[in-house]
């Protein structure tokens, strides 16, 4: 007896594991494939199109890199017993699958879906989705380049993805520290531009780094010298105050780069603290 499988679909995409007891459909949108050259890895988790299917075997298309096939055995379709694949891969539906073996002689390339969890499966369209965000930038490139995009890609975008692992990770990299990219050998002219577009394309994440400051002071004017501290922090790093409970505060302060603002919170908070006459303080950094 055929037990029930999971299903779900993720961003036009569907998992393996189609269970013939429920007839469901699943919308699939065209979407526009990112190129990777060569062939993948063994390990590799890759985006596929089904072509053509027996019943012991499907033949697919790799999405991402061009003019590249490989077949999934019905063994490697599911985690249960499978007499028909029919049953469980459909016709022109798009899959994440795990790449197994590679003869680039002969051009074969052996596939896997039981192999994916969901969970890597998920993770796989993530990574598609900023890989799609970043050729979007590498369009940017090509038109301030005045070149097409397969141009861009032979140029500068293919040297990304095998220098980075992920052309997203390249321009991410490019925001933050655009050194790392001229380290790497890519050329400046190239570092600046990528510089460029990601500072206007990407949204960096802010992170709160909070900390608890403990404060009292000596003498009988020890409020008003707590207020003045905390106004200075405030004014002076634009540190957020908040209240706990005497003598607690909450000090915190939004950045998108946590490592480096931690460093410099925690140097302020020193500074500060030195020059307290006729009272004393102490503070511990929350875990983010």
């Amino acid at each position: 007896m055929m037990s029930m499988l999971k299903t779900y679909s993720l961003s036009g995409f569907v998992s393996s594991n189609l269970t013939p007891r429920i007839k469901k459909v699943v919308i699939q949108k065209k979407i526009n494939m990112v190129k990777r050259r060569g062939f993948p890895t063994i390990g590799e988790k890759v985006i596929v199109t089904t072509i053509r299917i027996t019943p012991y075997s499907a033949l697919c298309k790799l999405e991402e890199y061009p003019g590249k096939e490989g077949m999934i055995h019905v063994s490697e379709s599911s985690g249960k017993w499978v007499r028909d694949i029919r049953k469980f891969i459909k016709p022109n539906k798009t899959y994440v699958a795990k790449v197994l073996r590679i003869d680039e002689e002969k051009g074969h390339i052996s596939l896997s879906l039981k192999r994916v969890s969901k969970k890597e499966h998920e993770r796989k369209i993530q990574e598609y989705k900023k890989e799609q965000k970043a050729e979007k930038m590498l369009e940017l490139l090509a038109k301030k380049k005045k070149m097409t995009l397969d141009q861009a890609y032979e140029k500068i975008g293919y040297e990304l993805q095998e220098k980075f692992g992920e052309m997203f990770k390249a321009f991410e990299t490019a925001l933050k520290s655009p050194e790392v990219l001229e380290r790497r050998g890519i050329k400046k002219e190239y570092v600046d531009l990528i510089h460029d577009i990601a500072k206007e394309k990407i949204v960096q994440k802010k992170i709160k780094i909070k900390a608890i400051l403990n404060i009292r002071f000596f003498t009988g004017d020890g409020i008003d010298k707590i207020k003045q501290f905390l106004q200075n922090l405030n004014k002076k790093y634009k540190m957020q105050i908040k209240y706990i409970s005497a003598p607690k505060y909450e000090i915190s302060i939004e950045t998108d780069n946590p490592k480096v603002m931690q460093r410099q919170l925690e140097n302020q908070l020193n500074s500060e603290i030195k020059n307290i006459k006729n009272g004393e303080a102490n503070y511990e950094i929350k875990e983010r």
